[in-house]
């Protein structure tokens, strides 16, 4: 299952490290962050908790940038 989410991020160099910091979280398959639409693409894994998951990408997100904001 893949979702889109509405996002705030500040430089395309932090939109970039989110990225990747979510393709690394457990329960995504792949994930995609654009700066200038402003937008997160999350694709999960097979049988994954989207709340649970989108949680551990939304932690993983605020580490990269505090003040980032992630709309579920």
């Amino acid at each position: 299952m893949k979702k889109t989410y509405k996002i705030e991020v500040d430089c395309a160099n932090c939109a970039n490290k989110m990225e990747e910091a979510a393709k690394k979280t457990s329960g995504v398959k792949d994930a995609v962050v654009n700066f200038i639409m402003q937008k997160m693409i999350i694709e999960f894994s097979e049988n994954a908790s989207e709340k649970n998951v989108m949680k551990d990408v939304i932690s993983a997100c605020k580490k990269v940038e505090r003040d980032c904001e992630i709309y579920i």
